[in-house]
């Protein structure tokens, strides 16, 4: 029997939520022949689990009116705290009301706009009723008109299964529970990945022209995330283990305002897009205390910080998970919640036994989303390899800088699943498949000897499950919301460590075949040299931007900091290298970005 499976086509897609789906279904579109791989079947991606919905200027709603793409293009670029690539940001929300309405023409049940009047935070809104029936939008964090489209708070789930439903038709094959371990590569052109089978512990080989890379974020790093449990940064730590593909902006990470306590699965933007409030211990709106004109919908960063500041000045809501806040959306009404917001309501009743209708919800700010990952240029495809794209949460593309607005990843993932797709197509239609043999077996060898040294313990005996745990505590408690120089400078030591006790992890049970002790014990190097390149990322720059506060140095500093941090790890390095790269501003300059928040969101910091 051989040693491994070998599989050919020209696009190689790794990740099968909706960023490597859409890419599929437009390779395909071109006459290509696809392949997606998936560590799940892709109806279980973490693509499904979005709730809020997906921004696009339509401007349809009373409260949208007058929305157009440069409205979209100048929150989402304030949003990113000026660290976006502005290029992109043009290019992703003039495509992004295509994108919307394909979508509802292959499917999607977006909601509509209905007859009459509703009241939003005690205001009364008209809808024109010529505009009954066209798709409506909600309010969302940091943006100027309400375009955040919605299929109630099942986004996610209504795109994916839709967009799996054209990958069916269009007969794009997928070949599931397979995790990619390692590119194949020859320092100059990546060739194709190899893969471990998790049904049956066998190594699988693809050849492709195009390889592209899916696979979501990093959140699992945390611990304590509103991500699924597959959202280890698999695709991000192979493209790094590469020596030459660097990863842009991982010290860019997301807390998300509301993770329900204890299980920090999300609770929807939309909850408080929908008219929802934050209340502190004493059942005080403390929001517009801080953010006036935004309140509950400042952008997200502004929101998280504000709660954790309201909590460190003691109103948060003692409890045996930590201090947290309330979210009421009881005054939304029965018919509200059990409708446009239904999966929240049974997350709030199933994992922690309450009702909304009437309970207030426990929230805290928890891990949510990676801004970083594999630096690609404006095409997707990656620095460093030829022949090697990113897209999604996976890629820094770099549509979101330093800080994501909500309803701009669940548009990333299609709209730049439309514009890389495009781009991969025209790339694989004038590349060749040529790679030898030798590199191949090579490749394969170095991945057997890995699994065998680990099975016989030839490398020692230390704990992956203790590392794993060590390693989401250090970035817990030292590379969170605040940040500052002696924490950081402890996680990175920390980091340091574990890194080099991994090179001796040992197995505790037989490592044959599906064995899941196998497979996070193949996955821990990886993780915890993507953890040590946020953390030495966010000690190394002196500024805050976005999601990156730093305590020490509460100001943006566009004169020094106006740039891109790229982190390689050479073959052999023990840390990663750090360069930079500028920012280019092709539209609009750097200034305030209106959410009144002066100390962390000045203007450039002058020397």
């Amino acid at each position: 029997m051989s040693r491994y499976d070998i599989f050919t086509t020209d696009v190689l897609i790794v990740g099968a939520g909706l960023a490597g789906e859409r890419a599929a279904v437009e390779a395909a579109d071109h006459g290509l022949n696809v392949i997606l791989l998936s560590m799940v079947p892709p109806r279980r991606s973490h693509s499904s689990a979005a709730q809020g919905g997906m921004q696009a200027s339509l401007g349809n709603s009373a409260m949208g009116k007058g929305d157009n793409p440069d409205v979209h293009f100048a929150d989402t670029v304030k949003g990113s705290d000026w660290g976006c690539d502005q290029a992109v940001a043009r290019m992703f929300t003039e495509t992004a009301p295509i994108a919307v309405r394909q979508m509802s023409y292959w499917g999607v049940p977006w909601n509509r706009i209905q007859a009459g009047s509703h009241v939003y935070d005690g205001q009364e809104i008209r809808e024109d009723p010529e505009k009954k029936g066209l798709i409506t939008a909600r309010n969302f964090g940091g943006t100027a008109k309400w375009r955040t489209c919605y299929t109630s708070d099942g986004t996610g789930h209504t795109l994916l299964y839709t967009m799996d439903s054209i990958v069916l038709k269009l007969g794009i094959t997928v070949h599931d529970r397979t995790e990619v371990i390692s590119l194949i590569h020859d320092g100059k052109k990546c060739h194709g990945v190899v893969s471990r089978c998790l049904r049956t512990g066998k190594l699988r080989v693809y050849i492709a022209k195009t390889t592209v890379i899916a696979t979501g974020g990093y959140g699992r790093l945390y611990g304590a995330s509103t991500n699924a449990i597959i959202n280890e940064g698999n695709g991000m730590f192979v493209a790094l283990e590469t020596g030459v593909v660097p990863l842009g902006n991982m010290e860019a990470v997301q807390f998300h305002p509301t993770g329900i306590v204890p299980s920090w699965i999300l609770i929807t933007e939309g909850a408080r897009g929908d008219g929802g409030y934050l209340l502190d211990k004493d059942h005080h709106r403390f929001m517009p205390d801080y953010e006036p004109k935004k309140k509950e919908l400042a952008s997200r960063d502004v929101v998280s910080r504000r709660i954790m500041q309201h909590i460190q000045k003691g109103f948060g809501v003692a409890s045996p998970y930590g201090e947290h806040v309330w979210l009421d959306i009881r005054h939304l009404g029965e018919k509200h919640i059990n409708t446009n917001l239904r999966e929240i309501a049974n997350i709030s009743r199933n994992f922690t036994g309450i009702d909304p209708v009437h309970d207030l919800i426990p929230v805290r700010p928890t891990q949510h989303y990676s801004m970083g990952g594999i630096r690609t240029n404006r095409d997707g495809m990656a620095y460093g390899l030829e022949g090697l794209f990113a897209l999604g949460e996976a890629a820094c593309w770099d549509l979101h800088g330093f800080n994501r607005l909500g309803g701009n990843s669940l548009a990333e993932t299609i709209v730049a699943g439309m514009i890389v797709g495009k781009k991969i197509a025209e790339y694989t239609k004038d590349a060749t498949l040529h790679v030898s043999s030798r590199l191949i077996e090579e490749e394969v060898r170095v991945q057997e000897d890995r699994i065998q040294a680990l099975i016989q313990g030839r490398n020692g005996n230390e704990n992956v499950y203790k590392l794993r745990s060590e390693m989401e505590k250090t970035l817990s408690e030292n590379v969170g919301i605040f940040r500052s120089e002696q924490p950081l400078q402890s996680a990175v030591t920390k980091l340091q460590e574990l890194l080099q006790r991994s090179y001796h992890v040992g197995l505790r049970s037989g490592g044959q075949g599906a064995d899941p002790e196998l497979a996070s014990a193949l996955r821990i190097k990886g993780m915890l040299r993507l953890a040590y390149c946020i953390a030495a990322g966010a000690l190394a720059r002196k500024e805050s931007r976005g999601s990156h506060y730093r305590e020490d140095y509460p100001k943006r500093d566009d004169d020094n900091w106006l740039k891109r941090t790229l982190a390689y790890w050479p073959q052999g390095a023990d840390r990663p290298d750090l360069q930079y790269e500028p920012v280019e501003i092709t539209e609009l300059p750097p200034g305030d970005r209106g959410y009144g928040e002066a100390s962390a969101q000045a203007v450039t910091a002058k020397p």
